[in-house]
């Protein structure tokens, strides 16, 4: 076994995972054939082509169009589920997902999330993996929109859902905004994340100071991103001082920010941010969750010993019981000493 071939067959959990962002093209097609919807090209290899940020978040509002029923739901997440453990031994996922895309085509939120659990409880059954629920509030939407959202996840509990997140264009809803929702997602016991200082979003758009009113007005547990926190050290103090988790993208949906980023994870991780490697938009961005444990390998110069030690951070930082961390733990473990032990770098050709 070679490098390569461990890092993708690590256990691993991904924690920042968009079903919106996980149909692969022939799935997007058929979806939308069979609700008559209309796509701008029917060309695989151009159908997530965008030319910036905000045209990328368009695409994934025309995906979420093409989502009608409870089987449709269903269809997203069990194959989200699916790809992911067959392309890189995901065990464990908690993925977003934005009820406002699907409020204006009238579908209600239990169809939605119904819908998605069951597609969960397939993939489960049949490959193993285990997923949860992140209802994401879409903060261009503004502050009523979104308490209107978190009552909806409130109203209606599931198991699997265990709590919110907030995503698109920051600095169209700053988090101060959102205190009243994160107030009552909090109350209801549901944990907090939020998309916060994306370094696809100047400085202005998503400053340092974001990461401050997400710890102290929103009481997130987790942090989305992350990466302009870099330019106000005080800010990145504070994080690795407390150990918040972020959950850093090995892609990015504009190819020219590839540096960028992996210069931005380096130097977090070099000031001690607890980091963990997710995948975003995997198809969209063309990865999966082991291609992104590559990626890190070979961006950050990591080593065997440390690559699994990311994956098994990543325990650490989901909203999993302790028993169940503990297990999981365990589990890991087993594996990753199983891998070790078959692990042959292959020679640098001289």
């Amino acid at each position: 076994m070679n490098l390569d071939q461990y890092l993708r067959r690590l256990p691993k959990v991904d924690l920042h995972f968009h079903l919106a962002g996980t149909l692969q093209p022939r799935t997007l097609f058929d979806l939308a054939r069979k609700n008559g919807v209309d796509l701008p090209t029917w060309d695989a290899e151009k159908i997530y082509d965008f030319q910036d940020f905000y045209d990328f978040l368009d695409v994934l509002e025309r995906i979420a169009g093409c989502i009608k029923d409870k089987g449709d739901f269903a269809r997203v997440s069990y194959e989200a589920l699916r790809d992911a453990a067959v392309a890189g031994n995901l065990r464990y996922a908690e993925l977003f997902f934005n009820p406002q895309y699907h409020y204006p085509q009238g579908i209600s939120y239990t169809t939605m999330v119904d819908g998605y659990i069951e597609g969960l409880e397939a993939a489960e059954k049949e490959f193993g993996v285990v997923g949860r629920l992140i209802p994401s509030i879409n903060r261009e939407l503004g502050s009523g929109s979104a308490l209107d959202m978190v009552r909806d996840v409130v109203n209606h509990p599931r198991e699997r859902v265990i709590g919110i997140g907030m995503d698109c264009a920051e600095y169209k809803g700053k988090p101060h905004l959102f205190v009243e929702a994160y107030a009552m997602a909090r109350k209801a016991g549901l944990r907090c994340t939020a998309h916060v200082c994306e370094d696809n979003q100047t400085l202005e758009q998503a400053p340092p100071s974001h990461v401050t009113d997400c710890l102290d007005l929103l009481g997130c547990d987790r942090l989305d991103h992350g990466y302009n926190m870099l330019a106000d050290p005080a800010v990145v103090r504070r994080c690795r001082d407390c150990g918040i988790a972020c959950t850093v993208g090995s892609h990015t949906c504009i190819a020219s920010r590839m540096k960028k980023r992996w210069d931005s994870i380096g130097k977090m991780r070099e000031a001690g941010l607890n980091l963990t490697i997710a995948t975003d938009d995997p198809p969209m961005f063309k990865t999966d969750i082991g291609q992104s444990y590559v990626t890190a390998q070979e961006r950050l110069g990591l080593s065997a010993t440390e690559a699994a030690a990311l994956a098994l951070a990543g325990i650490e930082a989901t909203w999993l019981s302790d028993g169940e961390k503990r297990d999981m733990r365990r589990s890991f473990d087993a594996e990753i000493s199983a891998l070790t032990q078959k692990l042959q770098v292959e020679p640098i050709p001289i």
